[in-house]
């Protein structure tokens, strides 16, 4: 694809270049359409915009500590429900021994083990998991898992869709990770072992209603398989993202898996933009086409504070958002050389709903976590 020359037009006290160089005193909020690969304007504020003194209704931000969520299941169709619309579904399955054995004849799976280790069997046969890996489950394929550690999953559908590759462009098709470190389930020894003859059902959900289809034998018992279409595996540790010395990369550089309407992007540590004229945090945004959700995994995320590992937060389309004060205050005297977060994010195209969760579940409080501190804003 090229893009023909044009000239953005540029207004008052502006940088010629977004994210870098901004004027003394203001704060940089990108205006932007079709996540971060549609047109965009680059406001300069004298206050921080997400400097709120109150935010009433749905729409506000919201955080939720998934840590507290208990139930443990051997069925991921019980998995706890914490958000969805027409395009994905993500829960957070919690487990230990052998689950049952299940298909999902709604869209393909995208599991992320937050917590644990042990083997996957499924119709194309066997592959190990352990923790900071992805599991990208096709539509229709039968798959259980046994644990060797109690795991923590989160579970992202792809409703009535596939997941696939971002487009690389001009970095090229290795770069992010070599489709070389993909890995797909083999007719081994163990997958072998685990076909017999004693009486297994599949439980399959389909329009979110389970139905459930009874063997005399086990039917993971596949002798072999060739072909393009299988489970692939891919660990966080196998990505190597893009970095820019001088230019802080949109979250879209980051894409990892990606349907119709949902996008998978993986956050992984890498150096801080060290040219001291570059911003070194995301900017703040009001990305008006995409519900954003974060996973927080491992490490400190650098925008945030008070956030830990098994958090998740969401950023409805509609309002401003972008790091918090203390963060910001640290990024830009580049008080951090590097980060060292490991985060799953999902942008959805349509709005999501947040479903009904324990109370303990969410944190209230993080709608006013922006709020500057009285000595700040005495300033």
């Amino acid at each position: 694809m090229k893009n023909w020359i044009s000239f953005p037009r540029i207004e008052g006290n502006a940088t010629r270049q977004a994210h870098c160089r901004l004027p003394e005193g203001t704060y940089e909020r990108e205006v932007g359409r079709e996540g971060f690969f549609g047109p965009a304007s680059q406001l300069h504020h004298k206050h921080p915009p997400t400097g709120w003194t109150s935010f009433d209704g749905d729409l506000r931000p919201r955080a939720f500590d998934t840590t507290r969520i208990r139930a443990v299941s051997d069925n991921p169709w019980d998995a706890v429900a914490l958000m969805g619309n027409a395009a994905t579904q993500v829960r957070l399955w919690r487990t230990e021994g052998k689950s049952l054995l299940v298909r999902n004849a709604d869209g393909d799976d995208a599991l992320f083990f937050h917590q644990g280790a042990g083997d996957l069997y499924c119709d194309y046969g066997h592959m190990t998991f352990r923790e900071g890996d992805y599991v990208i489950l096709p539509r229709g394929t039968a798959w259980r898992i046994e644990c060797a550690e109690p795991a923590t999953v989160l579970m992202i559908e792809a409703t009535g869709d596939s997941y696939k590759l971002p487009e690389k462009g001009i970095v090229g098709r290795h770069a992010l990770f070599d489709a070389a470190v993909l890995d797909v389930p083999a007719i081994d020894e163990a997958f072998l072992a685990q076909q017999d003859e004693a009486e297994w059902t599949i439980h399959i959900k389909r329009g979110n209603h389970l139905s459930r289809q009874t063997f005399p034998f086990n039917p993971l018992d596949a002798q072999g398989w060739h072909g393009d279409l299988a489970p692939v595996k891919l660990n966080w540790r196998d990505i190597r993202p893009l970095m820019s010395a001088r230019y802080h990369l949109p979250p879209s550089a980051h894409a990892t898996f990606l349907a119709g309407g949902v996008i998978i992007c993986t956050f992984v540590p890498r150096p801080i933009e060290s040219d001291p004229d570059a911003l070194k945090l995301p900017y703040y945004h009001s990305n008006e086409d995409f519900d954003e959700v974060l996973f927080y995994h491992k490490g400190q995320f650098f925008s945030r504070d008070n956030i830990h590992p098994g958090m998740i937060t969401y950023h409805p389309n509609g309002f401003v958002h972008g790091p918090h004060p203390k963060a910001y205050e640290t990024a830009m005297r580049y008080g951090r050389k590097e980060t060292d977060e490991v985060a799953v994010m999902i942008d959805t195209r349509q709005p999501l709903e947040v479903y009904p969760l324990p109370p303990e579940v969410e944190w209230e409080g993080y709608v006013h976590s922006w709020k500057q501190p009285e000595n700040a804003a005495a300033e």
